[in-house]
């Protein structure tokens, strides 16, 4: 059985991508970038009817990103 999760930059995530961060688990809506007018930091969003939620995270952090089914 392969492990659905693959470790990535922070850069490599897109919108509809589900991705584990500081251990948290989430699906990315939308990715705002540059975040606060830094350059060197990007914030990924979930937004869906059941919760708002916001990662702010270094470009260059290393995170896992789904690949497979659940």
């Amino acid at each position: 059985m392969s492990d659905p999760w693959r470790t990535a930059s922070a850069s490599e995530v897109r919108p509809g991508d589900r991705v584990r961060v500081a251990g948290r688990e989430f699906d990315v809506a939308r990715i705002e970038a540059p975040f606060l007018g830094r350059t060197e930091l990007i914030a990924f969003i979930e937004d869906t009817p059941e919760r708002w939620f916001k990662q702010p995270v270094p470009v260059s952090a290393e995170l896992e990103i789904r690949t497979g089914p659940a």
